[in-house]
């Protein structure tokens, strides 16, 4: 038998924890192992319950969700969502750079609730397509792949115009990708999903599943949106570029 998700809720409103935790308990594969009503509780709970997924609110007493989500990565003891009301980039743009997993309004429904967590405790992250192409370039803004004669992305379907692997100024962590896993680096950089990857560079969405493995694993990724942020770190993508928000 599979062994169950762990969950931690994090929110300093009882009623909000109890309905969150009503409608996971329900389900086989997931169970609450435990509440927090504020940040610094749990940290403090993550270390003692091991929890696979905390479910993170922002606005709490004592300590706030961001900084509670920092020390808990930083931990390495589980993966966070971070909870809100509002659908605000600052909250999106500190929890992603907290290290946070995925971002989910309050308002989503149980359905919504429920694949979340498994999305993020099977190692995905959790970014509408919007949210995460409106948020990546703030978070990319003073990279330094950003600098002056950076590489520039490829065209779908087309290797880069300068392989970084050649380049005087190419980004070291990039050394150990091969040409596609590269190619599809960039595009993942540019918000394509794995259907759009696949359909520029005309192959099937289980090659594109492979080559973004090997992209992981060879640098040390957790999951797609650090992908696109170490995309843009790296001078793959530079702001402003055309087609560098895709649409769709």
């Amino acid at each position: 038998m599979t062994t169950p998700t762990r969950v931690l809720l994090v929110d300093d409103q009882l009623l909000v924890r109890s309905g969150f935790s009503l409608i996971l308990s329900v389900e086989d594969d997931l169970e609450v192992v435990g509440q927090a009503g504020d940040g610094a509780e749990a940290v403090r709970l993550t270390r003692e319950l091991r929890p696979d997924v905390v479910l993170m609110d922002v606005q709490m007493p004592v300590m706030d969700g961001i900084e509670a989500t920092r020390r808990i990565v930083a931990d390495g003891q589980a993966r966070v969502v971070i909870l809100t009301t509002f659908d605000r980039d600052d909250y999106v743009f500190a929890g992603l750079s907290a290290g946070a997993s995925g971002f989910l309004l309050k308002n989503a429904d149980a359905d919504h609730l429920i694949e979340a967590v498994r999305t993020v405790a099977g190692g995905h992250a959790l970014l509408a397509p919007e949210v995460t192409r409106r948020v990546i370039e703030q978070m990319a803004t003073g990279a330094p792949g950003t600098a002056p004669g950076a590489t520039r992305e490829a065209e779908p379907g087309a290797a880069p115009s300068r392989d970084p692997r050649r380049d005087p100024s190419r980004d070291p962590r990039l050394d150990d990708l091969t040409p596609r896993e590269l190619e599809v680096l960039v595009l993942v950089g540019r918000g394509l999903s794995n259907a759009e990857i696949a359909a520029a560079l005309f192959v099937g969405e289980a090659t594109v599943k492979t080559h973004l493995s090997n992209v992981f694993a060879k640098l040390h990724l957790r999951d797609r949106v650090q992908a696109v942020v170490l995309a843009y770190e790296a001078g793959l993508i530079l702001r402003g570029e055309p087609g560098d928000h895709p649409t769709g």
